[in-house]
């Protein structure tokens, strides 16, 4: 079932989505060289609670992390550990941060010193299709006519558009109704209406969308092996427009 919320309910989401763009700001600064996947997430976790928040992702269906990061043909959900990031590394850093109960979900790739044009081309492709999907989050449209812009911008690029991982609601609960994909055709699925909060996250890939989880049940990553990227906004529907809740 979807939920919609209300005037309050959306603020105190923005709230959260406040404090989850503001740590990745600050993640931004540490992004070099050198740096562990593991500090980056100790660093995550120790600015979410300081900021009296909690990170929603540690024990989620037994998740072990506050964040999610992800390197180079890594697409999502890669553990960190003592992973030291190398120039020409790409890296996507994801959260959910949970504020008295209530939720904002964010991810964002970052460049590790200087990496090639086609990662570059790979992020800047990525963070537009993110936004092309944004425009479509008006009152009336569908989430198809979300998931047709993007997939149209992203192909059209050179890119592909993974499958197996899509957006969400979310409000209380980190995945609530309706699902969100990437791809497919326009005119089809719930229609939008305001008060409707949803996160979309593309994740485009170099070469196939397909992939496969590793061992620890997780970490997926391309099959072929080619850099993925992601980009995530929290979103809500207004009167007014789409309403990035985690605008940094």
């Amino acid at each position: 079932m979807i939920t919609i919320k209300t005037r309050s309910q959306i603020e105190q989401m923005k709230e959260a989505g406040a404090i989850l763009a503001a740590c990745h700001r600050e993640i931004k600064k540490l992004i070099a060289p050198g740096i562990t996947t593991i500090e980056i997430d100790r660093f995550a976790e120790k600015f979410i609670r300081a900021a009296g928040a909690t990170p929603e992702q540690k024990g989620y269906n037994g998740f072990p992390y506050a964040t999610c990061t992800s390197v180079n043909d890594v697409i999502c959900h890669g553990f960190p550990g003592k992973y030291a990031l190398k120039d020409g590394d790409i890296v996507t850093v994801d959260m959910v941060v949970n504020l008295n109960g209530w939720l904002a979900d964010s991810a964002w790739s970052y460049t590790v010193g200087n990496v090639s044009e086609q990662a570059r081309r790979l992020l800047d492709v990525t963070k537009e299709s993110l936004y092309k999907g944004i425009e479509k989050a008006v009152i009336g449209n569908r989430i198809g006519d979300i998931s047709h812009a993007i997939q149209v911008y992203a192909e059209a690029e050179g890119f592909s558009v993974v499958r197996e991982f899509i957006g969400h609601g979310i409000g209380k609960e980190m995945h609530e109704e309706p699902q969100v994909p990437h791809y497919g055709p326009p005119n089809v699925g719930p229609r939008l209406k305001e008060g409707m909060v949803i996160t979309i996250e593309p994740m485009l890939n170099t070469g196939t969308y397909r992939s496969k989880i590793d061992s620890d049940g997780w970490t997926a990553r391309t099959l072929d092996g080619g850099l993925s990227a992601q980009y995530e906004h929290t979103i809500a529907i207004t009167a007014d427009g789409p309403e990035i809740l985690t605008l940094q």
